[in-house]
């Protein structure tokens, strides 16, 4: 009599438990490398573990939390096969949010959802994740991969993310702290980031059909590297800032622009301008605005335009927090002033015209 059965299974319906097995046999290295002092246990459990003790050195402790994912961002992986970069830009939408309120990142966990388990694959994912979440100083400590057959096709994916940081409750930052004359403080982006790119893909290559793998002489690379370079993480350099000088707020630059996202920490009855003129942004803003026709103000509230960063400091703060970025290698510079709020104005502007 034969042992095998002809039933449905769940490897039928297209879910491979073994594939799951191997690929978080394969992402532990990368994770452990994220591993905090505060940290308990492994991968494998069904919650990640950290040792809450170590906020007794608080008097205050605020837990400050954000979760995002990528956007379309993950098709350009897709398209490209290269899946080990679109973590660092999970990393940075999250745990350059929590930064903004001054908040030291703790841990993280993320959930990538997939057509079909590949498991090198879905390490290289988590590798990604587990190399931003170092740059941003916080732990990994648990995630969840899950295989849907039938809704993603076999090579589709997404990614999202949950963090969690922890801010003394008499230094946490925001609007309450900025005041008329305070310099605004500009951090270059490091390209896209990932806001924004179902216009760029709309434009670059569903309209001009420009393919991914084609040099472009004005990006210095091929379109698709261009595309897939990592959101710059910048919370340990705002935890440097803090640490060397008076800041007042930072504002995290992303879906809406940088105008939106500074309005986003001014107090009513200030506002802030920001001058053009004190930054030229990279060439791919300028090949989208062209490519698809997009008129300024458009591509202003939908990219970052070389702007990824903001942080809000006393006038007299400047010069050092310029330097302690230098230091960093954080390209930075002062790009405007909080002003009093004028009669028509909104919360920020952007004035002038690029270098």
């Amino acid at each position: 009599m034969s042992s095998e059965t002809t039933g449905a299974s769940y490897a039928s319906a297209g879910v491979d438990i073994e594939a799951g097995d191997r690929a978080v046999e394969l992402m532990k290295e990368w994770v452990k490398k994220t591993r905090r002092a505060e940290v308990l246990g492994g991968l494998g459990g069904f919650a990640g573990l950290f040792d809450a003790s170590a906020l007794k050195r608080y008097e205050r402790p605020l837990l400050a939390s954000a979760t995002d994912g990528v956007g379309t961002k993950v098709d350009i992986a897709r398209r490209l096969g290269v899946y080990d970069t679109i973590g660092h830009d999970l990393v940075a939408m999250v745990m350059d949010d929590i930064v903004v309120c001054g908040a030291e990142p703790l841990f993280m966990t993320d959930y990538i959802c997939v057509g079909k388990v590949h498991p090198e694959r879905v390490a290289a994912i988590v590798k990604g994740i587990a190399e931003g979440c170092v740059l941003a100083g916080c732990a990994l400590i648990g995630g969840e991969t899950a295989e849907h057959p039938g809704l993603l096709g076999e090579d589709d994916f997404d990614v999202a993310g949950a963090g969690t940081g922890v801010v003394e409750a008499d230094r946490l930052l925001g609007p309450e702290r900025i005041r008329k004359g305070d310099a605004v403080i500009a951090m270059a982006s490091s390209g896209l980031h990932s806001n924004g790119y179902s216009l760029v893909r709309h434009v670059l290559l569903d309209q001009a059909g420009l393919p991914l793998e084609a040099h472009v002489e004005d990006l210095g690379r091929t379109l698709g590297e261009e595309l897939l370079e990592p959101t710059r993480i910048y919370s340990l350099d705002c935890l440097a800032l803090i640490r060397t000088t008076e800041v007042h707020a930072f504002s995290h630059v992303t879906g809406g622009g940088l105008a939106a996202n500074l309005a986003r920490v001014i107090p009513d009855g200030l506002h802030a301008v920001v001058d053009r003129a004190t930054w030229t942004p990279a060439p791919v803003f300028d090949l989208v605005a062209k490519t698809g026709g997009v008129e300024r103000l458009e591509l202003e509230k939908t990219l970052n335009v070389g702007v990824g960063m903001i942080a809000i400091v006393p006038e007299e703060s400047a010069d050092v927090a310029l330097a302690t970025l230098a230091d960093r290698g954080v390209d930075a510079w002062v790009a405007g002033e909080i002003t009093d709020r004028g009669e028509h104005t909104t919360g920020a502007a952007l004035v002038g015209d690029h270098a």
